[in-house]
Parts: C-alpha cells; structure tokens; sequence
C-alpha cells in the first residue's frame, strides 16, 4: 500500500477508540499534517503524532466548531469522519432527548463534517471514509436510534459519492460491527457484563456470541481498512459500504 507522505488529514472522535487508532495508522505511514477534531479535549492533546498537529476541541454537531476548523483545513487531502456515540432502547420506551442527542452528533455532526471535508477538497479532490455501523444494515431490537443515525450515514456516503466524483472526491464508508473500543462502557448490557467477568472477557464473550467468526475486532484492523480506502489503492472505488462485522450481519 502506498504511502501518504506529505499530505494533510482531518480526523473527527480522534481522542480514542477507532479515531485515535486512525492517527496512530497513517501517522506510521508519512502524514504530514493532522486535523484533529474531538469533544475531549484531554483526549486530543494526549495524541502526539511526529508531524504537524492542530487540535480542535468541540462538539462537531456544533456549526460554529466547523467555522473554526475550516480556517485550518487548507490543502486537505484526507478525511476519517469517526465521530459518534452510542444509545439503547426500545422505541416504545424510547427518551426523545436521547434520540435527538444520537441523531445531533452522529447525523448532523457528520453532514457538518463532511461539508467542511469536501468544501476544503473541491479545488484538488481528495479521499474521505465515514464510520458507519452494521447496525446501520441489520435491524435488531434497541438500536433505533444508533441504527437509524447510521443507516443515515451510510446513504449520506452514497449521495456524497456521487456528487463529489466531478471534483475528484472519493467518498466511502465503513461498517464496523463489535469493535473493542471505548464505546461500550456506555452500553449497560456490556458494563454489567464487564463488572461481573471483566472488561476483556467481556469482550470475548460478546465477540464469541455475536459473530461466525467468534470475535470482535480490534481498532488498528479497522484502522488499517479505513487507511485502504482513503489509499490510492482503492481508487476506483466510491460509495462503497465496507461491512466489517466477522459475519455478525449475514
């Protein structure tokens, strides 16, 4: 896979989890500068890439945030838009104010982000991977309003890819299914799970009842398959949905 000396990299929920492993990646193979965005500001600054570095700490559902961020993305290459939370629930006991929080980061924020990508990209192109979900693809019980805010980002991916063709932007998305991140110490399910065995057992025992392949994934092979796509090795390929599950979704 080639390199991506030199070039320029927006990286959104860059603090932890897929994101900060997205920076640890291409950090490895030549980034020249990171744009690196998250609400955690602590997060943001524990990240320390040996190259150029902006850290915008804010809520990316926020306008005023992209404002900011849109006077530092000059010559963007790149962009792993990442950021989003988690949520459970059935719908009829469903909370509203939880459902908008969901649909705030994980829906607006990712148009808000990926409008400041592909505004900093139409001059010279550029390569762009959204963190979707198969919990966008398969309906199971509880995920409304996480299913739902992904299921948008995956068309959002499609639409995208069509409309930045003419200007040499590819767009992508990634469907993860479990993936041993800092996500689901929120899920209540999973911290009762955690409290009884222990938070790595507990991820062995999700992965082992939730996929054929019997396991979740770690962050850096999500990574590495974000990097393949914003790579010139994939450079036919856009609109693309990369269902990374271990089978949890056939």
């Amino acid at each position: 896979m080639p390199g991506f000396q030199g070039k320029t990299a927006l990286v959104t929920g860059a603090a932890s989890g897929i994101g900060a492993a997205c920076v640890e990646w291409l950090a490895a193979r030549g980034i020249g500068r990171f744009i690196l965005v998250d609400i955690d500001a602590t997060g943001l600054e524990s990240l320390a890439p040996d190259c150029e570095r902006i850290a915008c700490a804010g809520d990316v559902a926020d306008p005023a945030l992209w404002e900011h961020v849109a006077e530092r993305c000059d010559g963007l290459d790149l962009a792993v838009l990442n950021a989003g939370i988690a949520a459970s629930g059935g719908i009829i006991d469903l909370d509203f104010a939880q459902w908008r929080r969901v649909m705030a980061t994980n829906l607006d924020g990712m148009v808000l982000s990926l409008r400041g990508a592909m505004r900093a990209m139409r001059q010279n192109g550029g390569s762009v991977v959204l963190t979707a979900s198969a919990s966008g693809i398969k309906a199971e019980p509880g995920t409304a309003a996480y299913g739902a805010s992904k299921a948008g980002v995956i068309q959002l991916a499609k639409v995208a890819a069509k409309e930045g063709a003419p200007l040499g932007i590819r767009v992508n998305a990634v469907a993860p299914g479990g993936v041993d991140t800092p996500i689901w110490d929120d899920v209540p399910m999973f911290a009762d799970m955690a409290a009884r065995q222990g938070r790595d057992a507990a991820i062995a025992s999700m992965g082992s009842m939730a996929t054929p392949l019997g396991r979740f994934a770690r962050r850096e092979e999500i990574a590495a398959q974000i990097g393949f796509l914003l790579s010139d090795d994939a450079a036919t390929i856009t609109g693309s949905v990369l269902v990374t599950d271990g089978g949890y979704s056939l």
